[in-house]
């Protein structure tokens, strides 16, 4: 069966991250994304460490079903041709700070004159407009500015980072939810329009409960460690040979837990009566509870946990993640054939969708590697395509 974006074509002019997240998203779903890099360097990931074969892993991960074509946008012709492929564009991607696409002339404005359906998605560190509108945004940057950095971590250790670019993929997936709802609405009114996004926006709107009890409270929300804010036991806990993450939600969960444990004596305990004195006293309950659970392994507790209903997990490092068996039931660890780097591995599709699933239709791109193909597209000629490589357009 045909793909849900078979048929869209993306202009994809990001670098780095959150951007090609974003373009690999529309691309797996089947979307014809053209990739737009400078002729020498490319995409800033290209050369990110650790490489195989010369080939940066960060970019491996973010740019599977594209097409790169090579522009010099600097120069009149290079920008020519980018027109050209933006002239019949379904979406229209870039992460430029706003005064460099007005300087190129391909923002909005300039290419929805020749482009009335064109959906043009700006992806940006902190937003299109506003007094830190032109500052350089990355992904920690973003972190700390949203507020998740302060309630991140443990107290006694100052603000932590999440462990991953979280920023950047949130964005990523914002920018993508934005473009696919403007295709929809597209089908209405026959008209593109233009949408932004940033990292800033991306994480402040997954502050989630850290926000609600700050607008409920007036209280600033302060880092838990591995604890939950207002639920308890729920966390991570020592068993005789690692840590399990354990989260009683109810009430009825907290007392089956004791009964597991056994230490039904506990259910009417002045300290842990409610879920507040159980987070007050969540100290004290923690040294009881891992007196208990030091005399089996996480993998038998996570085994009799989850057999009485009690949500409970192991803390698995990452290449235990691409060994368990849900993740490998659930098809999250792929191989694809790359031109240079051979068999590589890559994170499968979040979304499953039973008539037009996701798939790999093409491995991430040496740089240039569809400048041919791309330019014959648009009526270029051998010798015309050639006379661009040698003035280095291409």
């Amino acid at each position: 069966m045909g793909q849900p974006l078979a048929g869209t074509k993306v202009i994809d002019l990001t670098s780095f991250l959150s951007g090609p997240f974003c373009t690999m998203l529309l691309g797996d779903m089947g979307a014809e994304v053209i990739k737009i890099e400078e002729p020498k360097a490319g995409d800033a990931n290209r050369s990110s460490r650790p490489s195989i074969k010369g080939e940066g892993a960060y970019f491996l991960y973010a740019n599977r079903n594209k097409k790169s074509i090579t522009l010099n946008l600097r120069e009149e012709e290079g920008r020519k041709i980018l027109i050209q492929l933006a002239k019949d564009a379904d979406v229209f991607v870039e992460n430029y700070r706003p005064q460099v696409k007005k300087r190129l002339k391909i923002d909005y404005p300039a290419l929805s004159e020749i482009n009335p359906r064109l959906i043009y998605c700006s992806i940006s560190g902190f937003g299109q407009t506003g007094p830190w509108s032109e500052r350089p945004g990355f992904d920690q940057i973003a972190q700390g500015m949203s507020g998740l950095m302060s309630v991140t971590g443990f107290p006694e250790y100052g603000p932590t980072r999440v462990g991953v670019a979280i920023g950047d993929s949130v964005c990523g997936i914002f920018a993508a939810y934005g473009i696919l709802a403007a295709l929809l609405e597209r089908e209405k009114s026959g008209q593109g329009q233009f949408l932004e996004t940033s990292l800033l926006e991306g994480l402040v709107s997954v502050l989630g409960f850290q926000a609600a009890k700050y607008f409920a409270t007036g209280e600033i929300p302060l880092p838990q460690g591995n604890d939950h804010a207002v639920n308890a036991p729920y966390g991570t806990y020592r068993t005789k040979d690692v840590y399990i993450n354990i989260a009683t939600a109810t009430k009825k969960m907290w007392e089956i837990l004791c009964q597991i444990l056994g230490m039904t004596d506990l259910m009417n305990d002045p300290r842990f009566l409610k879920d507040a004195d159980r987070v007050k006293n969540k100290k004290e309950l923690r040294e009881l509870m891992e007196e208990q659970l030091a005399s089996k392994t996480s993998a038998e507790w996570v085994e009799i946990l989850n057999q009485e209903g009690i949500p409970c997990g192991t803390i698995n490092t990452i290449d235990q993640v691409f060994q368990d068996k849900q993740v490998l039931h659930q098809q999250m660890l792929l191989e694809v054939d790359h031109l240079t780097a051979g068999k590589i591995k890559m994170i499968g599709f979040p979304v499953k969708m039973e008539r037009t699933p996701a798939h790999i239709s093409l491995p991430p791109p040496v740089l240039g590697q569809h400048n041919h193909e791309i330019l014959k597209g648009l009526n270029y000629s051998d010798e015309a395509i050639e006379d661009l490589r040698k003035r280095e357009i291409i």
